[in-house]
């Protein structure tokens, strides 16, 4: 089998297997379900409002559809887990079954169009959308579409943000489509954005690091010194004359001999 046809395969299998469990829980409030394949086998998770009317007395029910899956769409070991949907106001599938429920009890279209988007809106919706289609009021067919809020019709975000439901109410002039498309409260559109104001810069102020205590430092102790070392600092020993030089006594010059020679002569003459 080539890709393209396992593709194929595997996407007919799905539709025909979602088909099925919203007719087998219609009762339960079938909110959609998501397969995947593991090498265990196939794990099928389902979402209900009831959970307990899924799993049934005992597990009676969900091993009747574990049991069916195997043998009428061949899935390899069909695991099923179920699922609380949660606020179902937010389901698109478990709204579209809400409304066809209406139309079938015999309210006017327009009227249950109308309160079913103000439920939707109010449960926080950011948009809301209620197509009825088929035989409403007369012999010809026509369509009555219902807006509120904001909707992504096309693109990449109306795919995946964009939470679609259908059903069909069976009436005696004919059957009538119910398609209801919702955007989520807590999904990010690509086209919303917001410019925030830049950030105050404040000025940064040097503060000056505080002056320490003075702390008073330790005068070091006197060396005790021995009465040898106290000896040799206070005698220095002189330095030796040079060789070449002649010793000289200390405040007696060469003119010293004709001084004492001129006194001497001086007496002689006073004395004659």
């Amino acid at each position: 089998m080539s890709v393209e046809k396992k593709f194929v395969a595997e996407g007919l299998s799905k539709a025909l297997v979602n088909e099925y469990l919203a007719e087998e829980l219609e009762r339960a409030g079938y909110g959609g379900m998501v397969m995947n394949r593991t090498p265990m086998g196939t794990q099928i998770t389902v979402y209900a409002e009831k959970p307990g009317m899924v799993i049934g007395k005992g597990g009676k029910l969900i091993r009747k559809i574990t049991r069916d899956l195997d043998r009428k769409f061949h899935l390899d070991n069909p695991q099923i887990d179920v699922q609380d949907v949660g606020r179902g106001d937010l389901n698109g599938r478990v709204v579209a079954n809400r409304l066809a429920s209406s139309l079938e009890r015999g309210w006017y279209f327009r009227k249950a169009g109308q309160s079913m988007m103000r439920r939707v809106m109010d449960a926080g919706a950011l948009g809301c959308e209620i197509v009825i289609s088929g035989k409403l009021t007369g012999p010809r067919s026509r369509t009555e579409k219902f807006i509120s809020g904001y909707i992504k019709h096309s693109g990449k975000p109306a795919i995946d943000l964009v939470d679609k439901g259908y059903s069909v109410a069976v009436k005696k002039l004919g059957v009538i489509g119910c398609q209801v498309r919702i955007i989520p409260p807590d999904v990010r559109l690509p086209d919303d954005f917001r410019i925030e104001k830049p950030p105050v810069v404040v000025p940064v102020v040097e503060t000056k690091p505080a002056a320490k205590p003075s702390v008073p430092v330790a005068t070091p102790a006197p060396e005790i010194k021995s009465d040898l070392d106290q000896l040799l600092e206070s005698e220095p020993v002189a330095a030796p004359a040079p060789l070449d030089e002649p010793a000289r006594a200390e405040g007696v010059t060469e003119d010293a001999p004709l001084l004492e020679e001129n006194a001497d002569s001086e007496l002689s003459a006073k004395e004659e």
